[in-house]
């Protein structure tokens, strides 16, 4: 499948994700009686977006249409998308798709984490490989100092120390697979999202079971509860930092 194919299918896909979120109350719909699934119909969405339900169902569908920007911000108006969400209806919608270029740090870049030792940092790349980290990191997040290119989704999924390590496994897991979500919906059909996407599935029941409820989050920064290896549980600060010549590149530090 080609990646505007796949494009088109991701934003059917999260189309269908929130109008199941919606019921006619929230949108000052009357009520007609039992629904055989759950959401706001296709008919009721179109209505509410000022737009034909045929068209609206091709949509859905992945066809190859064009909304246009106005479509577009009516839908989000009508789905009640918040900033984060509208925006990445907006990428889905675009035709800007490019494929992962091989990810590289300068040296100078790669320095960064050791610069700030001893608080924990490293750098990830769009899929959130480790491309650097420095000593604290590797005692804080033991896993990612494994042999080839370590992954923080994987390793937050198939790495039982992550579950021991973060104090609010559930909550940091489900903030990850949203913002992995976002991540992928930029470059459909990557093979290096696919792969990193097919092997979380295969591997954890966790993200069988929320990656259909297309959570999409795109902060990086907060608080996080973790137990260290020689200071027990202590709480830590992190911010994340895009790279200016490589967006997608963020470094991570954590502070406490």
């Amino acid at each position: 499948m080609s990646a505007p194919a796949m494009r088109r299918r991701e934003l059917g896909a999260f189309l269908r994700s929130r109008r199941a979120r919606l019921t006619p109350a929230d949108v000052g719909l009357p009520g007609t009686g039992r629904r055989r699934t759950p959401g706001l119909r296709r008919e009721e969405l179109a209505l509410l977006a000022g737009i034909s339900a045929t068209w609206y169902t091709y949509l859905e569908q992945g066809r190859d249409i064009r909304p246009s920007g106005q479509v577009l911000g009516s839908l989000a108006t009508a789905l009640r998308l918040s900033e984060s969400e509208r925006e990445h209806l907006l990428a889905l919608a675009s035709d800007s798709a490019t494929e992962l270029a091989p990810e590289w740090l300068p040296a100078q870049v790669a320095a960064i984490p050791g610069l700030v030792q001893p608080n924990p940092s490293y750098i990830t790349g769009a899929s959130y490989d480790v491309l650097a980290r420095n000593d604290a990191a590797d005692e804080l997040f033991p896993g990612l100092d494994g042999p080839g290119v370590p992954n923080v989704a994987r390793w937050m999924f198939t790495d039982d120390r992550a579950r021991h390590i973060l104090v609010d496994w559930e909550r940091e897991a489900q903030s990850l697979l949203a913002r992995l979500r976002v991540a992928a919906g930029r470059h459909p059909g990557d093979p290096r999202f696919t792969r990193l996407v097919e092997e979380l599935h295969t591997e954890s029941a966790q993200v069988r079971a929320w990656w259909p409820r297309y959570d999409i989050q795109t902060t990086r920064g907060g608080t996080k509860r973790l137990r260290h290896p020689t200071r027990g549980r202590i709480t830590l600060t992190h911010t994340a930092f895009h790279l200016a010549d490589a967006p997608e590149q963020t470094l991570v530090i954590y502070t406490g």
